[in-house]
This record gives structure tokens, sequence and C-alpha cells, in this order.
């Protein structure tokens, strides 16, 4: 692949209803040999997968570049959690186990974890190929099968990692790739021999999804939208919360789900903090994502890039002001200029009310908000039907921990934004969606429990 802004890079076939039947039958195939196989077996797999991957680290990465149009930096730190994803899934899967349950007179009974079938994941365009190994990842250390649908915009990293996989020593079929768009999902989502779907995406394709899954009785774990709120308190290490607004807003051109896009500040530091991110927004390198000292590269599409500009105008016909940013960036070198890139937005002068501050806008756009008390933090920072995440920063440790915990939100942050360790949960509240993705907890959404009653004497009967 070679970088070229504004053009089409690959064509793919959307598949239809027989390709994606032929899709699950393969991996229902292979369900039957991989879910007889030992968790320790399925580790061995796992982590010559996650090898693989570790060594091709820097052609996945490019690929990824390419594919989505975040900078090399990010996109190499997107297939280390990968990988690392991968080896802590191999971990767990030797260790999978029920429980024995001593019962009166010698009779006992037993639990067993056991996988669901053939899983589908459908992924999101801002992390393709992370995404795809967070879903396949515990899934298959479940003993499941998964059939894949990337985005339609980012279709060619998941195709990589069907191949590592393959490459790896999963049975043939195990881990399938299908593209196309919403049509390809419905056909995903009906049929009878898929046991579960995994989404990543928007709040309206989740409620379709969902509904959907309703006709099948299918569990779902959906991780959807988000407004997520930063709350700088005064009393923080002030570079290390402007590192964290740049770094809850900024990342992969803003288009990522649990920004923290709401960033109050306590007034007593207003002025001081809101100069110094500006300052710092400023500075962010855009340009061709592939040169090492890129750290902003190109929006996803041109709707996509059309529909943030439409934000920031909105949000100036609202009354807020544009500290920075905000319009579009044309790089000097000319192979870039069809480029969808802009340059990073800080707005001030926001109100709870505004667009800007109540939408998802998914694009590198900033909103800063003044706030007087902790109380009154909380509860505008809750004020929303998102629930993704939420931030702190100050340096009063118990204060911290009490608005955290007062937070509705799935996933927060003390003192840093935006990490995501493979050991830790990741999910929503409210309209965010349920289920989680990663450590430990991801396990109970891709295995069902089985009970057995063993009777070690005589049958009683009432009869």
């Amino acid at each position: 692949f070679k970088m070229f802004p504004g053009r089409v890079i690959c064509k793919v076939l959307c598949s239809g209803e027989k390709e994606v039947d032929l899709a699950v039958q393969s991996a229902k195939a292979a369900f039957k040999i991989w879910s007889q196989m030992s968790g320790m077996e399925r580790s061995r797999v796992l982590l010559e997968a996650a090898r693989i991957i570790r060594e091709q680290r820097e052609e996945i990465a490019t690929m990824e570049t390419i594919n989505n149009g975040k900078s090399i930096f990010e996109a190499r730190v997107d297939i280390d959690i990968s990988w690392q994803c991968l080896e802590y899934y191999a971990g767990l899967a030797g260790s999978l186990a029920g429980e024995c349950i001593q019962l009166p007179g010698g009779s006992f009974g037993y639990t067993r974890r056991e996988p669901l079938g053939v899983c589908v994941g459908i992924g999101a365009w801002n992390y393709p190929f992370q995404i795809a190994c967070w879903k396949s990842a515990p899934a298959l250390a479940c003993g499941n099968a998964m059939v894949f649908k990337p985005s339609p915009f980012t279709p060619v990293s998941v195709v990589k990692l069907a191949e590592i996989f393959t490459e790896a020593g999963v049975p043939k079929g195990l881990f399938n790739v299908v593209q196309g768009g919403a049509a390809t999902g419905q056909f995903l989502c009906h049929h009878p021999d898929v046991a579960k779907i995994s989404f990543t995406g928007s709040v309206p394709t989740g409620m379709k999804i969902m509904e959907m899954a309703a006709k099948g009785i299918k569990p779902v774990t959906l991780e959807l939208g988000g407004k997520s709120p930063l709350i700088i308190f005064s009393d923080c290490a002030l570079e290390n919360a402007v590192n964290g607004a740049l770094m809850a807003n900024f990342l992969t051109q803003g288009e990522v789900c649990c920004n923290g896009t709401r960033v109050f500040v306590e007034r007593k530091i207003l002025d001081v903090f809101t100069k110094e991110v500006v300052k710092r927004t400023q500075k962010i390198k855009i340009g061709d994502p592939l040169l090492e000292d890129t750290r902003m590269g190109a929006l996803i599409n041109r709707p996509h890039l059309d529909r943030v500009q439409g934000f920031i105008k909105q949000a100036k016909e609202q009354g807020a002001e544009v500290l920075c940013g905000g319009d579009l960036y044309v790089p000097d070198d000319p192979k870039l200029k069809n480029g969808y890139y802009m340059r990073p937005c800080v707005l001030g002068n926001c109100t709870d009310d505004m667009t800007c501050v109540k939408e998802e806008i998914f694009g590198p756009v900033m909103s800063i908000l003044p706030f007087d008390t902790e109380e009154e933090a909380v509860e505008r920072a809750n004020a929303t039907k998102f629930g993704l995440a939420g931030g702190v920063f100050t340096r009063d440790i118990q204060k911290a921990h009490r608005v955290v915990a007062a937070l509705k939100a799935g996933m927060c942050f003390i003192n840093n934004y935006n990490l995501s360790p493979v050991e830790l949960p990741f999910g929503g509240y409210k309209a965010s969606g349920f289920g989680r993705e990663n450590g430990r907890a991801a396990i109970e959404y891709y295995s069902q429990l089985k009970t057995v009653c063993v009777e070690m004497g005589d049958v009683e009967s009432v009869f």
C-alpha cells in the first residue's frame, strides 16, 4: 500500500447472504474442533498469534495508518495493545473453570464454563485491528469461533489478522472476515447459527443490532458512543492536567468514543489552564501520518470531516468562541493536498445546552466549561444520556475517589486519560452500552454457565 489521501486504496466485494452463510458454516465446523481442545492448547495458538503480530508490528502499523489515517506513532501503540490482548487471554485460557459445590449426603454439584458457539464481531473504523483483537481474543480463549465484519471504511487490516490466526494454527475458518455495510451486518445478526453479537460503533446502529438480536434471543455486547466529562480541579498538577486534556481529545484525530470532550475546569484556574491548552494544541504537528514526528493525521473521510466542521460552525452560531483551530488544514506536501485534514479545535465560552457540548462530535474538538464546586461539576458531568468514561485531575486523592464514585460512567480515569490496559474491563453505562471488553469480565460475555447436579444416593420421590 502507498499513501494517497482522498483516493481509493483497494476495492473489496460486499458479502451478501450467501457469503455470510458460508462464513458462519465454516466457523461452525471449526468451532467443533476448537471447542474440544483444552484451554492450554488454545493458549499456545493465541500466544503464537501474539508472537507473529509482535514480529510484524511495523508492517501492520503501517497498514493500519493507511487504513485509518492515524499517525504511525499511534498505530504502533494500537498494534502493541493488540498482541498484549492476545497474550492476556492466552494466559486465561488454561485457567477457565467452573466450581464444585458439596451437597447433603455426599451428593454434589458442579458448574462448567462452556463456549457459546459462533460469535459475531462488528468493528468500528477508528481502531480496526485493535478492536478485532479485543473481540476475538476472549472469544477464542473461551473456545468460540468468530465471524468479524470490519467497517467498510477500514476493511484492510482485519484480513491480516485472519491470516495471522491461520498461520498461528487455529482451525480453518475459526476466524472469518466478511466485508460490507449495514446489509451484511443484518445478515449476520439474523443468522440462526450465530450465538452472540459484539458491536462497537454508534448508538443508533447499536439500537438496531439489539433489536435484530432480540428476534433470536442472542446476547449482545454494545460498546457505543460517549460525551465524556473530564473534571479539572484547581489543586491539580497543571501540566499533567493539560497533557490529560490533550490525550482526552486529540488521539486518532479526536475519533475516539471515550474521549473526554467536555472539559470542566474549576474557575480559579480557567484562564491559565485554557491559555496553556491552546498553546499546546497549536503546536500539534499535523500532516503525513507515516512521518515519525506527525501527531495528528487525517480524518476518516470527507463526509465525516464535513460533519465535524458543521458542529464547529453551529457552536459559533450558538455563542461558543473558537480559541484555536477548527479550520481545514492543507499540508505543504502536494501529494497530501486532497487529504481530510483539519486543525485541532478548542472551544471556549461553552454552556451545557450547546449542541457541541451535548452531542458526540467524534473529531478533534474540545469544549471548555467553567465550574465552581465539586457538587456542581459532578451533577453537570452526569447530565448526559451517555456514560462511557470520565476523568478527574486533582492532587486530593480522597476527592478523586469520591468524584469517580459519583460519576455514572463505566471507565474512569484519575490523573490520566485514555489509557486502555487489556487487564482492565472496558465498557459503558446508559446509552453508551453494556457488556465489557478486556479483563476477566469479558470471559463472562463469551461463555455460558452449565450447572450439573449429581445425586449420590437414591432419589426420594414425593409421589
